[in-house]
């Protein structure tokens, strides 16, 4: 289980003195344990690994654009603060698959669906976001499942 990888990871941040990597960690738990409490509001499970993942593509997705406005401000520190979270919350997600492999992929799920126009986009989004949740760049695989279904 991903939490179990946050514990473990918590303690060796502790142990090798490292504040950045165990600040970033503590951030991740944090999010994690704010979505459980969400979750218990409205009689929901505790979040699985899939909505974790998904959890940890956000704030990959938030500290992008962070450092992005830093850059433009001229704020080069506090850019390479955002870029270091980015690397640190990397850590704990599975391997990215290649783009040229993503194309494969997307042509074998439009064909396991029937999906034949860009109304059937939705359906070839969500099998994609189930089976490979944290894998694929999701915003690059709309702008390919649009090509293909066209």
């Amino acid at each position: 289980m991903i939490r179990d990888t946050f514990a473990a990871a918590l303690k060796d941040a502790m142990k090798a003195r490292e504040p950045r990597r165990l600040s970033t960690i503590r951030l991740v738990q944090a999010a994690v344990k704010d979505r459980d409490i969400a979750n218990r509001g409205v009689g929901k499970d505790p979040v699985s690994d899939e909505e974790i993942l998904q959890i940890l593509a956000k704030m990959i997705k938030q500290r992008e654009e962070s450092a992005s406005i830093y850059d433009q401000a001229g704020r080069a520190e506090l850019a390479e603060h955002e870029r270091e979270e980015i690397i640190i919350i990397k850590g704990f997600m599975p391997e990215e698959i290649p783009q040229e492999k993503v194309r494969a992929i997307l042509e074998g799920v439009i064909a396991e669906t029937d999906a034949s126009g860009l109304r059937d986009m939705g359906k070839v989004m969500a099998v994609l976001k189930e089976r490979y949740p944290g894998q694929i760049d999701f915003g690059k695989a709309s702008g390919l499942i649009k090509e293909l279904l066209k």
